[in-house]
């Protein structure tokens, strides 16, 4: 007998829902039903990936499983909230059930690691895509959000940026090494979470790098009506992205490739970050008065970066770039 929506739901995904802080009511019903503790606030956030688009289509399903989950966690890291709960809604152009195992594999271990439980979703037919929707919760009147950088800040970023795309580059060529460290960014993604609850009350914005540092950090400046100036010497490139930007003889392209989830916020400068010793940040430059994201060169050269990846332009690579006055 065909399987059918339910049969998949209970097959795959219910099982798995036991975990982290439980619901009131969870699959099974219509919704599911919530109780937030009174001293908390809810922080949520909905991602889709589709095929071809966000991931590649012979993506092995249990990586695209831990993807899926990672990057919404990453958007709860950079509010600096605390996973709770997840839905998951799947469209599949039909059932197959060793890659939907595999799927349901990769994204549960992950939530395992966060304590994160499924709390509902859907499947239907089409073509592939996936929408999770994540919950979290923060401390009342807490929340780091994208508008409130002040002139003076230090600007930090999480680990290093660039090698995700690198790693696609090179994920779409036929011989693909998957342990290559930046296939592996790019496919295995390791969301920031517990960097995000350490700066809550540290960091006065804060964004997640998914469609360039050029883009998210200029989301910050424009929700904070400043500009910045970043230091191209001081940003956390690993050697073979140094490689690739001196054999094509591009210095800006890091800033302008999506899918590091890495972590961008700004701090006042006189903020100690001892307590953040265990985590890999680095101070990469300042928020500024004067509009406008500027990288500066050691030569003294200053370049003004107005855009990184939209979802709904032709993908060129042109970062839309001037040289600054």
């Amino acid at each position: 007998m065909p399987s059918s929506e339910f049969s998949i739901i209970e097959e795959f995904f219910a099982i798995n829902s036991a975990q982290g802080m439980m619901p009131t009511l969870g699959i099974g019903d219509d919704c599911a039903v919530l109780d937030i503790p009174s001293d908390k606030q809810l922080a949520v956030s909905t991602d889709t990936l589709v095929e071809d688009v966000h991931f590649l289509s012979n993506s092995d399903p249990r990586l695209l499983g831990h993807k899926a989950l990672a990057v919404n966690l990453s958007d709860i890291a950079a509010m600096g909230a605390t996973p709770t709960w997840v839905s998951l809604a799947i469209t599949l152009p039909a059932i197959d059930k060793g890659w939907l195992s595999s799927f349901s594999q990769g994204f549960f271990a992950l939530a395992k690691e966060h304590s994160v439980q499924i709390i509902g979703g859907d499947t239907t037919r089409g073509p592939l895509s996936i929408t999770v929707n994540i919950m979290g919760l923060l401390p009342n009147g807490q929340c780091l959000a994208r508008s409130g950088a002040k002139v003076g800040d230090a600007i930090y970023v999480s680990g290093t940026i660039g090698n995700a795309g690198l790693g696609l580059k090179k994920a779409i060529k036929a011989d693909v090494d998957q342990k290559d460290p930046d296939v592996g960014s790019y496919l295995k993604p390791e969301p920031c979470v517990s960097l995000g609850e350490a700066i809550l009350s540290m960091a006065n914005s804060c964004i997640d790098v998914s469609d360039g540092l050029s883009a998210d950090l200029n989301h910050i400046l424009k929700a904070s009506h400043v500009g910045a100036t970043i230091s191209h010497e001081d940003m956390p490139f690993t050697q073979s992205v140094k490689e690739y930007m001196e054999e094509n003889n591009d210095d800006l392209w890091p800033y302008s490739t999506g899918d590091d989830y890495q972590l961008c916020f700004t701090m006042p400068p006189q903020t100690s970050i001892s307590e953040l010793a265990t985590y890999d940040v680095t101070k990469i430059g300042v928020i500024e008065e004067k509009q406008g994201l500027r990288i500066k060169f050691n030569d003294g050269k200053l370049i003004t970066l107005n855009k990184g990846f939209d979802h709904f332009q032709p993908v060129s690579g042109e970062l839309g770039i001037s040289t600054a006055e």
